[in-house]
């Protein structure tokens, strides 16, 4: 009988094993091959297959004819489940936009110009370049170059100056002070306060009576924060650095 229950339960495991492998593989289906394609052509084909045909992006090219795949991913003859998006990129063509010189103006101008003449903006990077000669918002460098040739996608990446970099302070210690005094000396070094919160004064306790404790009474809490304000914490704290037009936020009593 025991042999008999050890045969019986693995069957029971090969098959359970066989029906699911069936379940999982049933629903794979292969990859179509969609390069050369339109993208119509292309997304029949892979609905054909219950897959999703999704277009991320587009790139000159002087061998595959404008308005066709030329690369897609996953690769042809891979097997994915029923569901699966096929990326696929579309050609534009040979080159025929010249490629405009956007550097020397602004963030915006330079944007503009380059969706003027059927480009897209690409990544904008931001840098504090030590050339005081160059204000903030300015396009520093542009990639591609300008009348560049043999561009492959039809984007317009920028690097853009955001001025001088920032004087930096340390923080100094401002604990003990009046509220007035230290807005003052953070305005002398091109900072600023940021938020202030009034703490409530300690609890003076309650004389005890009847042979009870005492019991301390919460006082009432200034709704404003006033000049004479003494400055119990701040932050940052002292010795941290600090770039200048930073807030600084206190708690007063």
């Amino acid at each position: 009988m025991l042999l008999l229950a050890l045969v019986l339960l693995t069957v029971a495991l090969i098959s359970a094993l066989t029906a699911m492998q069936l379940a999982i593989h049933g629903h794979e289906v292969a990859i179509p091959k969609l390069v050369g394609m339109s993208p119509s052509e292309a997304e029949r084909s892979g609905a054909a297959s219950g897959l999703q045909v999704v277009i991320e992006r587009q790139f000159f090219s002087p061998i595959i004819p404008e308005g066709k795949i030329m690369t897609q991913m996953p690769v042809p003859g891979t097997k994915v489940r029923r569901g699966w998006s096929i990326r696929v990129a579309q050609s534009l063509g040979p080159q025929r936009v010249a490629i405009p010189d956007v550097t020397g103006g602004s963030e915006r101008i330079a944007d503009l110009n380059i969706r003027r003449r059927g480009l897209t903006l690409g990544s904008v990077a931001h840098l504090n370049l030590p050339d005081v000669n160059v204000p903030q918002d300015r396009v520093v460098s542009q990639n591609p170059l300008a009348n560049a040739s043999g561009v492959a996608a039809p984007k317009i990446s920028l690097l853009v100056s955001d001025g001088p970099e920032p004087p930096v302070y340390v923080m100094p210690n401002l604990t003990g002070q009046p509220l007035g005094s230290a807005s003052l000396a953070l305005q002398d070094a091109g900072l600023k306060v940021g938020k202030v919160s009034v703490l409530p004064p300690p609890a003076p306790p309650v004389p005890p009576t009847d042979n009870s404790q005492a019991v301390p009474v919460a006082p009432a809490v200034p709704s404003q924060p006033g000049a004479a304000s003494m400055i119990v914490t701040q932050n940052p704290a002292p010795g941290q650095k600090i770039v200048s037009g930073s807030a600084v936020n206190f708690e007063v009593r």
